[in-house]
């Protein structure tokens, strides 16, 4: 037993060394810090197409790092912050921003789940009204 336990460990050890040595290196920043710290603070405001409700800087999916090389693209050829932005809603729409504006198009996003509450709350309403009316008449019929 005691054999069979000594084995497993060293196998053990064995697999989580080698899983180590499979890890990728850290990605060094871009060449210029102060382009990435502009990268840094645009894509807090910006939303990964893929999490959907995960900021562009906190993301790890390759979407978002391919969006994140695109923006230090845009920002290497003298693009300001508000022309990457106007880039990325030209291309993706108001969907890209973390806060998107109100206006016709993102209507429903914003006041949507008031909607679905106020229509639900009258349902619920309606279905509790009729079934204590259901219980009157049985009430009295007996």
């Amino acid at each position: 037993m005691k054999k069979l336990l000594i084995i497993l460990l060293l196998i053990a050890n064995f697999v989580l060394a080698s899983s180590s040595a499979f890890a990728g290196e850290a990605k060094p920043l871009g060449d210029d810090p102060v382009l990435e710290a502009r990268l840094k603070t645009l894509s807090q405001d910006l939303r990964c197409l893929v999490c959907q409700n995960t900021t562009l800087a906190d993301s790890s999916a390759p979407l978002a790092e391919d969006l994140r090389q695109e923006i230090r693209k845009l920002m290497r050829e003298g693009k300001s912050d508000k022309e990457v932005v106007d880039y990325l809603v030209a291309r993706y729409g108001d969907f890209v921003l973390y806060k998107p504006p109100v206006n016709n198009e993102t209507a429903l996003l914003w006041f949507g789940p008031f909607m679905l509450l106020i229509i639900g709350g009258f349902v619920l309403f309606r279905v509790l009204k009729k079934h204590a009316g259901s219980e009157d008449i049985q009430a009295e019929d007996v």
